[in-house]
């Protein structure tokens, strides 16, 4: 039974993790061309290879199909009740639900389904499909989606089209809206029993496109659905705008760069320097039919790192992980193998308001330290630490000195030019595992610098389904990484780095991190009540995982990278977060 109290909190379009939506109901969101043609395809491509085409569960999670349900690539078959408008830190905007409304606690979501809603069989999306879909993912999907549905206490069915969701309490700001997010599958079409085996049987979505071809490990191609139920909504104008999506799959980044060049990709981002600044010179960049395109982005840096597997023994204790830190001569890669278009990476939000860099601690950011006393280093707390500054020579004598000291303190010294633990005889060893050719060869390039100190390290290099199924599995010592950041970190921090996703099998905690200090700033962050309490609570979360020393920090770049062939266009205006393929449309449908 509804209280008063409830039936006095208000029905709305939109909803925000801070502050209000920037957008009224009738309004596109201002990355989109809303006039964009409609026909025509795209093309494009990957490293790597699929098995699964549902990447909500363990089993086939990590090698799912591209462009099913993803910001960059298109929400092409999947949706969920509300849509995330990218020019905002994180507000959400109706679309299988035309109505939502949450009170001030938070302990409580109620959404009303748009009664025009259907799946691509014809079939109405029901308030029984969604609860099927957040059951189904809470009993047989993976970490931290399973979670997050299995916080949900009570499913109300109020009325024809509505339901309400009701949490243990509100302490989790964020979960409401993570449930607005969540995924919805037809339960006539859907096998409950089977739902965490990998397969490649097509879900049945109510997204604008369907499977049109599956070869698996090599192309998916989705067609438009003529009778898609929402085209005509405010926050689909300017979005799906191609009549068919092909999606190619190769298996290393030289084969996917050549068909660029071919033109049997279309569109293609770049993330190595390198290529950016020597590989256009070919006929078709000289003639006008590929541009290349700089998106400024808005939103932090992502940390691209060489991880730590801290249940490994030679990386459980912090002090050899920082001395390891020291080790990678940044200037000397970005020099020699970069083109010098890199920026160090320091922290986990650099380039924002939510970063501990440079800035010492707030009051606030004390208090929520001051029972963890030694989870920040001094420099950190001060605001003063940068990764270490070598001279670019490959071999700096100073930032070497540091770290055999450093090694020192954890009791490893130089015998015979083998860096040795003192107590227990073993020599520093460790294997770094890379996907690639570019990660391999900056592998090479860190372990040159190792190898002065006596450190037996190497790199094993495998294709992209090996890379992923080891690091799943937890089968490596390093390992590289890349945490994504947003504007507004949350929930999905706890399978990042919480003690509990440490040793959950298909999380993210791949560095196996277990501190309390992390679990209790995440608490934090998820559940502060204004843009300032967040603020500090990301920046003390920041300065945490700096000093615990999870990772190598490698570099970034200030803008998104991505080349095209003239027969697709973008629009004008991009999200925060860069390009997002599903606005932009074809020449030949102009």
């Amino acid at each position: 039974m509804a209280s008063s109290a409830d039936e006095d909190v208000p029905w709305t379009h939109a909803i925000s993790m801070h502050g209000s939506p920037a957008l009224g109901p009738d309004e596109p969101f201002p990355y989109v061309n809303p006039a964009a043609p409609k026909g025509g395809s795209i093309t494009l491509g990957v490293q790597g290879t699929f098995d699964s085409l549902n990447s909500f569960i363990v089993q086939g999670g990590w090698t799912s199909a591209r462009g099913m349900r993803e910001r960059e690539m298109g929400n092409n078959v999947l949706e969920s009740l509300m849509v995330r408008s990218y020019a905002e830190a994180f507000s959400l905007y109706g679309l299988l639900a035309q109505r939502v409304r949450m009170p001030e606690s938070r302990e409580w979501i109620e959404f009303e389904l748009n009664p025009d809603a259907r799946f691509s069989d014809g079939s109405p999306v029901t308030i029984e499909d969604v609860i099927f879909s957040l059951d189904v993912i809470r009993d047989k999907g993976r970490p931290p989606y399973r979670n997050w549905y299995a916080s949900i206490k009570e499913k109300q069915v109020t009325g024809p089209n509505r339901l309400k969701l009701v949490f243990e309490n509100g302490d989790n700001r964020e979960l409401p809206l993570l449930i607005a997010l969540a995924p919805i599958y037809s339960s006539k079409h859907t096998d409950a029993e089977t739902f965490d085996k990998s397969s490649l049987n097509p879900p049945v979505g109510s997204g604008p496109y369907t499977f049109k071809t599956i070869e698996p490990g090599r192309t998916v191609v989705y067609e438009k659905n003529p009778d898609y139920w929402a085209r005509d909504l405010p926050v689909k104008a300017g979005f799906d705008n191609f009549d068919e999506i092909r999606i190619d799959y190769f298996r290393d980044e030289t084969s996917l760069q050549e068909a660029f060049k071919k033109g049997l990709v279309e569109a293609l981002q770049f993330r190595d320097p390198a290529r950016w600044a020597t590989g256009f010179d070919f006929p078709a960049v000289e003639n006008g039919n590929v541009v290349k395109l700089e998106v400024p982005l808005g939103v932090p840096a992502a940390m691209q790192g060489i991880a730590f597997n801290t249940r490994r023994d030679q990386f459980k204790d912090r002090q050899v992980r920082k001395a390891l830190r020291m080790l990678f001569d940044f200037e000397w890669v970005n020099r020699n193998l970069y083109h010098g278009l890199f920026t160090r990476t320091a922290g986990y939000w650099d380039n924002s308001e939510l970063s501990s860099i440079g800035r010492p601690a707030s009051a606030r950011e004390k208090e929520l330290l001051a029972p963890f006393p030694d989870a920040v280093d001094p420099d950190v707390m001060a605001g003063t630490w940068r990764p270490a500054d070598a001279d670019g020579s490959g071999r700096d004598r100073k930032v070497l000195r540091a770290a055999l000291a450093a090694f020192a303190q954890a009791g490893y010294s130089l015998k015979d030019r083998k860096l040795v633990h003192e107590e227990t005889g073993q020599a520093l060893a460790f294997e770094i595992l890379s996907k690639n050719e570019d990660e391999e060869k900056l592998a090479l390039a860190y372990i040159r610098t190792l190898e002065l100190l006596g450190i037996d390290a190497r790199v094993r290099s495998v294709d992209p389904s090996q890379f992923e199924d080891r690091r799943t599995k937890r089968d490596f010592d390093m390992v590289f990484n890349t945490w994504t950041a947003s504007l507004s970190p949350g929930a999905e921090q706890y399978g990042r780095w919480s003690s509990k996703a440490a040793d959950a099998e298909g999380s993210f905690n791949f560095v196996g991190a277990k501190e309390p200090a992390i679990d209790a700033l995440i608490d934090a962050i998820v559940g502060a009540r204004s843009r300032e309490e967040f603020v500090d609570a990301v920046r003390a979360f920041d300065r945490v995982l700096i000093s615990g020393a999870y990772a190598v920090p490698l570099y970034h770049v200030s803008d998104d990278w991505v080349a095209h062939w003239t027969k697709v266009v973008p629009p004008d205006k991009h999200s925060l977060y860069g390009h997002e393929y599903d606005t932009w449309w074809s020449a030949a449908a102009q």
